[in-house]
């Protein structure tokens, strides 16, 4: 008997089929999340690309450089009924935030993850279109789109699903733009940066700086202003908040 399994085992390894579909796996392990990051982007594309071409222009995978630095934005839609400015999240499971907490929760089974507010994240990528192009910080939309494979608790505006992503949009019918919609385009375009070292750059800044606010955290420093953070309770139970409050309005979670 194990003559036989040992003989199956090895006709099995010999077959170049067999390490085709074990190369396949492994790169599928390995690049799982920039794969559903992709894919995620990729059906916003093609969602946004329903709405009308003689009312909407869209911009997609956008970077610009303001005063603060880079900002990699999804997804642009330029309108009369303002630019707006979408943040794509392709998570699954539980999502639970607020729009004034630093930090959401994901649920997926009994593991928890936290992650950083993406209305925040949506809001620095505003003020950057809006300082560049020279335009009024009212004029842009934020919306946060997350797939609909998650179950979303999110207490806070414009935080909607692929589902229903043109809906929101369309429900703006409020002209606020009097200006020429290609020359705004065009700024973006000419503005946007395509080299790939920058944007590896801008992708790795994200991530130091995600790693130094968790440290700091961790020894209870508020990353955004250096005073202390401490226990608070407020309305929805106890969180975590900087002692410098109000002019510094930095909270988080507790972290179990």
């Amino acid at each position: 008997m194990k003559e036989f399994v040992l003989k199956l085992i090895v006709g099995i390894i010999s077959q170049p089929i067999f390490w085709i579909f074990l190369i396949l796996v492994l790169l599928c392990f390995i690049f799982y999340k920039k794969f559903r990051g992709f894919m995620g982007e990729f059906w916003v594309k093609t969602e946004l690309n329903k709405l009308p071409k003689d009312s909407y222009i869209i911009l997609n995978d956008i970077m610009i450089k303001s005063s603060t630095g880079t900002h990699q934005i999804d997804h642009i839609v330029i309108s009369k009924f303002g630019i707006f400015v979408i943040e794509t999240k392709n998570y699954y499971g539980l999502i639970i935030g607020d729009e004034y907490k630093s930090k959401w929760i994901q649920y997926i089974g009994k593991n928890k993850y936290y992650f950083n507010n993406p209305i925040h994240q949506n809001y620095g990528h505003i003020k950057g279109l809006a300082e560049t192009l020279h335009l009024d910080e009212n004029n842009f939309i934020s919306i946060i789109c997350i797939s609909n494979q998650a179950k979303v608790k999110v207490t806070a505006k414009n935080v909607t699903q692929l589902d229903f992503l043109n809906n929101l949009i369309q429900s703006y019918k409020k002209e606020i733009l009097d200006i020429n919609l290609n020359e705004i385009e065009n700024k973006i375009k000419l503005m946007n940066i395509s080299d790939k070292t920058i944007r590896r750059n801008h992708v790795k800044n994200i991530k130091n700086t995600i790693r130094k606010n968790m440290e700091k955290e961790q020894e209870m420093i508020c990353p955004k202003c250096g005073r202390r953070l401490i226990e608070r309770t407020g309305k929805y139970g106890k969180f975590i908040g900087c002692s410098n409050y109000p002019k510094c309005k930095y909270t988080t979670d507790i972290k179990n």
